[in-house]
């Protein structure tokens, strides 16, 4: 069985919505999803493209991606990965995909000499966080992930002075 990594590619968008709303299934978070193929399209390979995919392909079928965007910290003055979703299907899971995918991005972060690779992870995802931390993840316990969406957002944009 042959394991290959690569960018996703144009006319890509609407495999990579389908992982994405696998991985929203997977998370009960269906109903936060509301991206097009058209947006995922944009952001991904428009005229200014600020999204990467890569995509894991198991004997040349298409199981399993990880999205990411730059990130900057300004203490270390310098870029680094920002995984917004790594999502293997479950019936290629075990064979170590989501490694792979871990690893292709710190092979990123190191040949662009970026120093960190970061994410989240829902914190009742017991499997994912023991796999993370097999890497040597460390959870950061001392942050807590803020967001601002929706009406909130409105209202933040509209009480400027």
């Amino acid at each position: 069985m042959a394991l290959n990594i690569r960018r996703a590619r144009s006319g890509e968008a609407g495999l990579v919505l389908d992982f994405v709303r696998e991985l929203a299934a997977y998370e009960k978070l269906s109903h936060e999803v509301e991206a097009s193929e058209a947006d995922i399209a944009d952001a991904l390979f428009g005229s200014d493209p600020r999204l990467y995919c890569a995509i894991a392909c198991w004997d040349g079928e298409p199981v399993g991606f990880a999205v990411w965007f730059l990130n900057f910290s300004t203490f270390s003055g310098r870029y680094g990965i920002y995984l917004e979703d790594l999502y293997v299907r479950p019936s290629h899971r075990g064979k170590g995909l989501g490694k792979a995918l871990l690893v292709y991005l710190a092979k990123e972060c190191v040949d662009n000499g970026w120093p960190r690779l970061q994410w989240a992870v829902l914190d009742w995802n017991a499997p994912s966080i023991a796999f993370y931390k097999s890497l040597g993840a460390v959870m950061m316990d001392d942050w807590t992930l803020c967001r601002v969406s929706g009406s909130a957002l409105t209202r933040l944009a509209g009480s400027a002075s």
